[in-house]
């Protein structure tokens, strides 16, 4: 191997909001350090941290009802939604640092006030609201929430969701203003611009990573091809972090640690609708998650979801998921074929026959015709009418599977990091709620792969300035969480609910 080639401290594989959050927390607390960056694409956050490709923004587990599953005595585990809403709050005051020591340049739509609403009907589905509204309002991260079966006030609240509905229908909603939408593929972009101005870091863009292989000294060489030129090099690196999204796990087979041995995935793709009636957008302000269908992953629980792309507000329903052997948006066909390994067809074929209820609702999804899913919006939207909505495609997402002593494979909702034991080498699998948990999932990648660096004093100082809760749970202090709610909320130019 040539003796002349780049050496760096860290190199990030792939250009999304993990790689950008990792690459940022590091430059803040170690300057000095040098990263390469390698992204097979022309640009950054074009596939799962893309507006249009993500499936959920600003998750906060305020209105996703799959967060707190129902327990067989009727009683409703809030654990995840605590989890979930504390990661979210830690982004948000990563976000704020970022911003008010001028580290990022964003543009005002990045992050927007917009309600997260949950809305059921059915005495069943409206029992188990009202339990959820209950064991949450328990902890400080929801004591805003609102709880309604009055039809006046849902009226008031979502206007588009009431309009045409019949009388009598039980009904009930939650409410927390302080949700919000958020564009992660602008909080990417600007990230990732601010990184190429820092001294050390180089992007390379059009670049594909093929190969890796143990350095005889410490840390790893990486392939990596030059797209247009169809040039080849190693690069070394003494840490190696891939946050590639979909194609994660293919790159994960290709360093083969043992602590990735017996790790699949199973891809799902999804499409939304779009409105394009003007009107209609402007009718709703809100995020509105019903329950998902049995059998559906959680990245498909329906809703009728506000957000703001490119300046402009937009209004999406959905998704309607589907199958696709792809691992990415603009991946092959042979992505899931190619991934089946001697060490994970065991647990992917576990797996697999443990979810038949997942894969009839999406041959059922796939099959689906344009009145199909006019159907659907209409449980959320009963005046809709097909002229007012496009199909667009969204992103693909890749769920983990992986071993179990009980049922040799199981297949998970959640993101996983996984790292080599030396923690020289790090991939993130999974999906939801991924973009809204970025920095809470870095942190804890730090813990592994930096530990020695992280228990230091300096960098333990420098996380608290960073995130002044660090260290801290919100869910246990009021008065850390109201005032850091306070100031997050001052320096993103959100709206603090009354």
């Amino acid at each position: 191997m040539d003796a002349k080639r780049q050496e760096v401290d860290i190199i990030l594989i792939g250009a999304g909001i993990m790689s950008a959050t990792l690459g940022m927390l590091l430059k803040e607390l170690q300057p000095d350090c040098t990263i390469a960056i390698y992204e097979r694409l022309e640009v950054a956050a074009a596939e799962s941290s893309d507006a249009w490709n993500n499936a959920g923004t600003g998750h906060s587990a305020f209105c996703e009802l799959n967060y707190t599953p129902e327990q067989p005595d009727g009683t409703v585990d809030i654990n995840k939604a605590v989890k979930i809403a504390e990661s979210f709050e830690i982004s948000k005051q990563f976000w704020a640092y970022l911003i008010e020591q001028q580290r990022i340049k964003l543009p005002d739509t990045f992050i927007q006030s917009v309600p997260h609403m949950s809305f059921v009907w059915g005495d069943e589905n409206v029992a188990f609201l009202k339990e959820r509204y209950e064991a949450l309002r328990q902890c400080y991260l929801f004591q805003d929430m609102e709880y309604t079966e009055d039809t006046a006030q849902m009226e008031q609240w979502m206007p588009l969701v009431m309009e045409g509905r019949g009388k009598g229908e039980k009904l009930a909603a939650t409410r927390m203003a302080l949700g919000t939408d958020v564009n992660f593929g602008a909080l990417t972009r600007s990230m990732f611009g601010q990184l190429m101005e820092m001294e050390g870091v180089s992007l390379y863009f059009n670049h594909e990573v093929k190969d890796f292989s143990r350095d005889p000294e410490k840390g790893w060489l990486v392939k990596v091809k030059n797209l247009f030129t169809e040039d080849k090099e190693w690069v070394k690196g003494r840490f190696v972090f891939i946050g590639a999204g979909g194609g994660s796990l293919p790159l994960l087979e290709k360093a083969d640690i043992p602590e990735g041995w017996g790790y699949g995935g199973f891809p799902v793709s999804g499409q939304w609708l779009k409105c394009t009636n003007r009107a209609v957008i402007e009718k709703h302000h809100a995020k509105v998650y019903g329950k998902a269908t049995v059998g559906a992953p959680p990245m498909s629980v329906p809703h009728l979801d506000t957000r703001f792309i490119k300046g402009e507000k937009e209004l999406l329903f959905g998704p309607y998921a589907g199958f696709s052997t792809r691992f990415l948006k603009s991946g092959s066909l042979m992505d899931l074929p190619l991934s089946v390994k001697i060490n994970n067809i065991r647990p992917m074929l576990a797996a697999g026959l443990d979810n038949m209820a997942l894969t009839k609702y999406l041959i059922e999804q796939v099959r689906q015709s344009p009145e199909d899913r006019l159907t659907a919006l209409r449980a959320y939207m009963p005046t809709a009418v097909m002229a007012d909505w496009e199909l667009e495609i969204a992103g693909q997402r890749v769920q983990v599977i992986k071993k179990d002593a009980e049922k040799g494979g199981i297949l998970e909702f959640g993101t996983e990091v996984v790292s080599a034991a030396d923690g020289s080498i790090a991939a993130l699998l999974g999906a939801s709620p991924g973009a809204s948990t970025a920095v809470s999932i870095m942190l804890q990648l730090l813990q592994v792969c930096f530990k020695d660096q992280m228990a230091s004093a300096a960098w333990q100082a420098r996380l608290k300035e960073m995130i002044p809760s660090f260290g801290n749970a919100l869910a246990e202090n009021k008065v850390l969480c109201d005032r850091t709610r306070a100031w997050t909320s001052k320096v993103l130019g959100l709206k603090i609910p009354e």
